[in-house]
């Protein structure tokens, strides 16, 4: 799919990400005033597709509990747990949308973003090399222009194939 890349304002990004409220715990509490397309919820975890995406297909995964350390503050079972819904999410985007390889990956900072999440982003196949790893997730190259519909229906596609797995 052919999208339009607009650039992001990353000074602003990392003002609000920095001074805000947790945008997962917002998401999860539904008083997020940056609505974001779920694309699945049972009650523990959430997925949505990302604000910023880089990538058609950019989806985010957490667990609903604020957990700021992928280690220290999962026990192994609910660690797994999650992992269990990344695995599955990651299925259902890549029966959606073409990937030439699905990146799979935690970030965040203690500074910034601190509640865990998994990024799963299917890399477009036929992707130059030098676009791939981490270029294909620099917002600082720009970020898809996804209109609200285009979002809705790309969240309704995953939401389908989550529900036949």
């Amino acid at each position: 799919m052919d999208l339009e890349r607009v650039p992001m304002d990353l000074d602003g990004y990392v003002r609000r990400v920095r001074s805000g409220r947790c945008f997962i715990c917002a998401i999860v509490a539904g008083g997020s005033e940056d609505p974001h397309d779920v694309v699945f919820d049972d009650g523990e975890h959430i997925a949505f597709l990302s604000r910023y995406p880089t990538v058609y297909g950019y989806v985010l995964v957490s667990p609903y509990r604020h957990v700021e350390h992928i280690v220290r503050d999962l026990g192994e079972e609910e660690y797994l747990q999650l992992q269990a819904v990344v695995y599955r999410v990651a299925r259902a985007v890549e029966a959606v949308v073409p990937s030439e390889r699905t990146y799979v990956l935690s970030l965040g900072s203690q500074q910034g973003n601190a509640h865990v999440h998994w990024h799963v982003v299917p890399l477009p196949p036929g992707t130059p090399y030098e676009r791939q790893q981490f270029h294909a997730l620099m917002a600082e190259h720009g970020v898809l222009a996804l209109s609200t519909e285009q979002s809705r229906q790309l969240a309704a596609r995953i939401r389908s194939a989550l529900g036949s797995q």
